[in-house]
């Protein structure tokens, strides 16, 4: 593989794992996960788990780190889901939110 052809693979891989990292973090902030599939993350990590072993059995270190990482966004976008959910369960049963 030629260095142009890893240029791309990591500039793709990075804009990739920073619009999923995004996604996240609007999550956390807002606290809020109205309008997203739980099975995005569900997915997701589906997903980037065959792509990191995969990758790693075709020695492809580009798509091993990216997948890698967006396993772990995938992984903590799924917590930070889950903990909007149960925060938005509490405001509408009346309980206080804990912190």
């Amino acid at each position: 593989m030629d260095m142009m052809t890893d240029v791309v693979g990591w500039i793709s891989a990075a804009i990739l794992v920073l619009t999923i990292s995004r996604q996240v973090y609007t999550q956390w902030r807002t606290k809020s996960s109205e309008g997203v599939s739980h099975w995005l993350f569900i997915g997701q990590v589906a997903a980037s788990t065959g792509f990191v072993i995969y990758s790693a059995l075709v020695e492809n270190w580009v798509f091993v780190v990216a997948n890698a990482f967006i396993l772990m966004t995938a992984v903590a976008g799924q917590c930070i889901y889950m903990r909007n959910k149960r925060i938005a369960a509490r405001k509408s049963a009346g309980a206080p939110e804990a912190k």
